[in-house]
């Protein structure tokens, strides 16, 4: 297999994205495996390829400033060279803006058509000498079209932002949106303690220290691939979010209890409850898709977790023998996913407005679906990756409107005191937000359904 260099990889995952309308991350994990490159050409092509894709709405227009046709109308190998060139010139300090260039154009002398080198070379080296001139709109008098270039997000995203959260806000969290997510991954304790953990990781030259919040987490750095990585294959821990795992400790159900995580797929969450109820009882873990419920299947094997039952079904239509059968539901429903941008950094640029609208539209009925199926007295979570308020505590309120059976429940006593700085926890919910707590943006809701009398 010919190898390839860092640039190239960055590049050919662009392409993917642009032309095949490919995931970014998978896209990466398949190229990286695909060509094996050494740690720091994977680490340099990982930094390029989503550097590109968070700051793509700032490159395009800046390069738009030294072309003559639009960038759209070019080349696609050559339109993601220059946007690659343009990433290292104006945001990446360490690369010299002489070798972004030539390094841009020997991409486009193996990659694009002739006349190609000149043409890049050209771009590139004008936008070095003037691009950091380009003035930028007014914050004052265009808060929306100056936060949205200058720190990579699109308009319609700013402006809602900017309405909920306030000038300051917004750009903090754009800021976030913008840095490298942490790495973080949960402790499977039914194998092994949390420090024990962390040394057999250092053991493996893996940086490893406890999470802030959540008791099984861990920051890693100087991680390989998960591919023949011993303590993985071990089923000694699972690749999980610090707010992901939050969420389990919300729902906190008892050992030997009947649970029911009503959109399951990989298993992140269900076999978390699972490590929560000591393997003992009995959780249903539903997906709507055939292949995803393999998944759930193989991360409990691996995890060695018995005591989950995979099932292929809708949460929204469950039979009505159903109704009445769980102690406890979680039912982390699909949703616009606006927070966890920095882990998906072509995420930003295919959400549109509407697609909130279709969440809450499925989020609703799902939740219609697995209130049905709570036992008088269980407790139902509610949780999306998301930071809109009609997914996330509008849904919860619209719900209890209609189902006075429901009532908030207190969350102080199950999540860390440290992260209620909004002080809803004693109130039943919390949205984490990545700049205000270092981790992925989530929502959570607590309800118990009453015992009528």
């Amino acid at each position: 297999m010919a190898r390839i260099n860092a640039r190239e990889v960055a590049l050919k995952v662009l392409y993917a994205v642009d032309q095949e309308e490919a995931y970014a991350n998978l896209a990466l994990d398949r190229i990286l495996e695909h060509y094996r490159p050494g740690k720091l050409d994977r680490a340099f092509a990982t930094e390029l390829a989503y550097g590109v894709l968070r700051r793509l709405n700032t490159l395009d227009w800046l390069l738009s400033h030294f072309l003559r046709q639009p960038l759209a109308s070019q080349n696609p190998w050559v339109r993601n060279i220059l946007r690659l060139g343009a990433y290292q010139i104006m945001y990446m300090d360490r690369v010299p803006d002489a070798a972004a260039c030539n390094e841009s154009s020997e991409l486009a002398r193996r990659y694009g058509h002739p006349g190609a080198v000149g043409f890049v070379n050209g771009v590139l080296r004008n936008l070095a000498r003037r691009g950091r001139q380009i003035p930028l709109p007014d914050l004052k008098d265009d808060p929306v079209a100056y936060i949205s270039l200058y720190y990579s997000h699109p308009a319609w995203l700013v402006r809602r932002w900017l309405k909920e959260y306030g000038l300051e806000e917004t750009i903090a969290l754009c800021q976030a949106n913008n840095g490298p997510a942490p790495n973080t991954v949960r402790t499977n304790t039914l194998k092994i303690s949390r420090q024990e953990l962390m040394e057999r990781l250092r053991e493996e030259g893996v940086t490893a220290e406890p999470t802030s919040f959540a008791p099984e987490g861990l920051k890693i750095a100087g991680f390989p691939s998960l591919h023949s990585f011993a303590p993985f294959e071990e089923g000694l821990f699972l690749v999980q979010d610090e707010s992901s795992i939050l969420v389990g400790h919300a729902l906190s159900p008892l050992p030997g209890a009947r649970v029911l995580d009503a959109a399951a797929a990989p298993g992140t969450k269900t076999t978390h409850l699972a490590q929560l109820m000591g393997d003992r009882g009995e959780i249903t873990a539903l997906d709507i898709h055939p292949h995803k419920i393999k998944l759930i299947a193989a991360n409990c094997r691996r995890l060695g977790i018995t005591c989950v039952r995979p099932v292929e079904a809708d949460a929204r239509h469950l039979d009505q023998s159903t109704h009445h059968q769980w102690d406890f539901i979680l039912l982390d429903a699909p949703c616009s996913g606006l927070g966890v941008l920095r882990r998906r950094p072509d995420a930003r640029w295919r959400k549109t407005e509407a697609s909130i609208a279709e969440m809450a539209g499925l989020q609703k009925e799902m939740l219609e679906g697995v209130a049905r199926c709570l036992k008088p007295g269980g407790v139902l979570v509610y949780s999306t990756c998301t930071v809109t308020r009609e997914e996330n505590l509008g849904q919860v309120e619209d719900f209890l409107n209609h189902h006075p059976e429901f009532q908030l429940e207190d969350l102080s006593t199950l999540l860390p005191a440290g992260l209620d700085e909004q002080g809803t926890l004693s109130r039943g919910y919390i949205q984490l937000l990545p700049h205000r707590h270092g981790m992925d943006g989530f929502f959570m809701a607590r309800l118990r359904k009453r015992v009528p009398v």
